[in-house]
């Protein structure tokens, strides 16, 4: 009964989500030679729908444990779903997230993602894809936009925690600014690459800041301890190890 309850949820959600990407990708790209404000507010009607559709539909609470300012910091959070990457343009006004180059060749939604202001990340681009990403994470500081980074570089099941991908020493190192780290536990309701979900607690940790300037594996440690602070406490017994 329970399976059957969460298969119609996931059924309705799916249904509705499909219907407010297609606006909002459609809106967004039409939008494209009017109007870059008009852009953002078709990604935040994208945002805030899947929240709602969350909530009242699959029967999500959703909680968050301290503040997260909209300021020009890097924000790195753990990655365990969609969940929280679709969060994004809800959580912050207009925030500047590093993405996988490959989600930018999705029709509709790429063009969309271009003019909205995400940082491709090529991983395999070299010297050349990291100053290109150095060059728009700097010019979208100086706009005032919350960087956002899911540092794993994949989404990772609950209860796992490797360590983080060297893109975020690199950019930690260059852009010389603070952290914010922030848990979810998405996973544990919301899995990936799962498309029935359930309904339960989905909640949000925010860690405290990480001044710029520290030596690589003391902030490294320090963030991963603070994006895995919602696994179980063995997850974290053997402690970070550096890839």
């Amino acid at each position: 009964m329970r399976y059957t309850v969460a298969l119609f949820r996931s059924i309705l959600f799916w249904m509705l989500f499909f219907l407010i990407s297609s606006f909002s990708s459609i809106g967004a790209v039409i939008s494209l030679p009017i109007s870059h404000k008009a852009t953002i507010w078709f990604v935040r009607v994208w945002a805030k729908g899947h929240r709602l559709f969350c909530r009242f539909v699959l029967g999500h609470r959703i909680v968050v444990e301290g503040a997260m300012p909209d300021i020009p910091v890097l924000y790195v959070f753990k990655h365990e779903g969609a969940f929280e990457t679709i969060e994004q343009p809800g959580l912050f006004k207009h925030p500047a997230v590093f993405a996988k180059e490959q989600l930018f060749n999705i029709p509709v939604w790429g063009k969309a993602a271009q003019f909205y202001g995400l940082i491709p990340v090529d991983r395999d681009g070299g010297g050349k894809a990291m100053r290109a990403m150095l060059g728009a994470a700097k010019a979208a500081l100086a706009a005032e936009r919350p960087l956002v980074l899911f540092a794993e570089g994949t989404r990772v099941p609950h209860g796992e925690a490797p360590p983080l991908r060297p893109g975020f020493a690199g950019m930690y190192r260059l852009l010389g600014i603070d952290v914010i780290p922030v848990a979810v536990n998405s996973g544990l309701v919301y899995p990936p690459r799962r498309w029935v979900k359930w309904p339960g607690t989905i909640t949000y940790k925010i860690g405290e800041t990480i001044p710029a300037g520290l030596p690589r594996e003391e902030a490294e440690e320090r963030v991963w301890r603070a994006i895995n602070a919602l696994n179980p406490p063995e997850a974290l017994l053997a402690g970070y190890k550096a890839p």
